[in-house]
């Protein structure tokens, strides 16, 4: 008879975790987010239309945040904060630094960490970006170019949720092609929103939020663990950035780039904790509560500390990303009213963007990279299947309304934010239904990498 596992005894469970499990793992769903956002593009776009001034007057309401002779109004420089300024530049710093710890983990140890495995989707990332700013540049009239950023942007939520919807008909391959040029494309947009969308640098301000950006990174070199103090020097540099004029949310990014993925605890004496706890059991020893709880205690700091602050941090923010900030973002961005004077020539240069642009310069881009032999086809994709990938990137919800936020800020250009808005949604959502209904249609057996226009080795 075998021995049994002295750790084989479970955890007790209270009556309540009957009633929480089934909704964890419902929100551990790949689809769920994507579901989520589309239910609250619509409440938004419902709220927006039947009752435009109670919308546009909630998300107006005065906010602000005031410490000794400082406030938040004078850091923007007279303007008055909203709370929709509060959902765009404070939360969405939060939604950023979640980007920049996925970057930091697949740059350190996952898809990006290998260049050759990541330079397909970093170069059809480039072309996807490239295409719909030249799509965009070339049917928009001359006084709205400044938004040329829009429609460069996928959204990895809803492409998330349509390949989980697709389910077996997207070939493996591809859904890590698409994941990792998404991150890919996430970089560029915080390029962008860096150098295309900020404006009025004060220096001096961004000089004090480097002072602390450094303290931070020396404060994880160092090693220190208490997030109190990670806490506090980011709420200094977020609030520098606001000072400077560089738009906030790329403190977020940094930070979230500056945040260590090499756990605290080596392996080596996680392996000998282990055995030590493990014969210590064995031997059954008594042990007064005293020294069961310095045992539990160190296991737990073990515990906590044999992984990444990176991987931690990403873990527990990513519900409140996915069904807090997204979500509020979308109810405060995507309630646009429908009418006439809202579809312009703004609203097809940036819909053709997405729908065209996107497809368009992943596929030729790829096409071009594996014909000159620098990349190759990921296994078990196809060219059908490539661009049915490339139209789905074309879902570029929530990154392209950040960027046509900060594009058409100004009361001038509000007809344009509109037009805007009413292009990234009906580009993005026929992008969704034709991703989905192409990829049926070509993937109704599983995909070979036929490659019939150019090498996949």
């Amino acid at each position: 008879m075998a021995e049994k596992n002295v750790f084989d005894t479970a955890m007790p469970h209270a009556a309540i975790d009957k009633f929480v499990a089934p909704v964890q793992r419902f929100l551990k769903v790949e689809s769920t987010a994507g579901i989520g956002l589309i239910v609250v593009t619509f409440l938004a776009l419902l709220w927006a239309n039947l009752s435009p001034e109670s919308y546009s007057a909630f998300w107006n309401l005065p906010f602000n945040f005031t410490i000794g002779p400082w406030s938040i109004d004078k850091a923007l420089h007279g303007h008055v904060p909203t709370i929709g300024w509060f959902v765009n530049d404070a939360l969405m710093t939060i939604f950023f630094f979640s980007v920049g710890l996925e970057v930091k983990g697949e740059i350190v140890q996952g898809e990006l960490h290998d260049v050759r495995k990541a330079l397909l989707p970093i170069l059809a990332a480039v072309g996807g970006m490239i295409f719909p700013a030249i799509i965009y540049l070339l049917i928009c009239p001359p006084a709205a170019h400044h938004g040329w950023g829009i429609p460069m942007a996928t959204d990895i939520a809803f492409t998330v949720g349509c390949m989980a919807l697709l389910g077996s008909r997207i070939p493996h391959g591809l859904r890590v092609m698409i994941l990792t040029l998404a991150i890919a494309d996430d970089i560029g947009s915080i390029i962008v929103v860096a150098v295309g969308y900020s404006s009025g640098v004060q220096w001096s301000a961004l000089a004090v939020a480097a002072i602390f950006l450094f303290l931070t990174w020396l404060s994880f070199k160092v090693g220190i663990r208490n997030l109190f103090v990670h806490g506090t020097l980011a709420l200094i540099s977020w609030l520098c950035f606001v000072q400077s004029g560089v738009h906030p949310t790329i403190c977020g990014v940094i930070i979230g780039l500056l945040t260590p993925v090499t756990p605290m605890v080596a392996k080596t004496y996680m392996d000998k904790l282990i055995v030590t706890v493990g014969d210590a059991v064995k031997a059954n020893r008594p042990m007064t509560n005293d020294q069961r709880k310095e045992v539990l205690d160190m296991l737990e700091r073990t515990s906590r500390e044999s992984g990444s602050l990176q991987g931690r941090l990403n873990t527990h923010l990513q519900p409140w990303v996915n069904f807090v900030i997204m979500p509020l973002f979308a109810l405060a961005n995507a309630g646009v009213v429908i009418e006439p004077g809202a579809i312009s020539a703004v609203t097809l240069s940036v819909a053709l963007g997405l729908l065209i642009g996107k497809p368009l310069g992943i596929f030729l881009v790829s096409f071009a990279a594996i014909k000159a032999k620098i990349c190759k086809l990921p296994a078990g994709v196809n060219w059908k299947a490539l661009l049915g990938g490339g139209m789905l990137a074309g879902i570029g919800f929530t990154m392209s309304l950040f960027v046509a936020g900060l594009a058409f800020s100004d009361a001038d250009h509000a007809h344009f934010l509109a037009a805007a808005k009413v292009g990234i949604l009906s580009g993005s959502f026929a992008s969704a239904i034709l991703g989905i209904v192409y990829m049926r249609l070509v993937s109704k057996s599983p995909v070979v990498s036929d490659a019939p226009l150019g090498p996949t080795e």
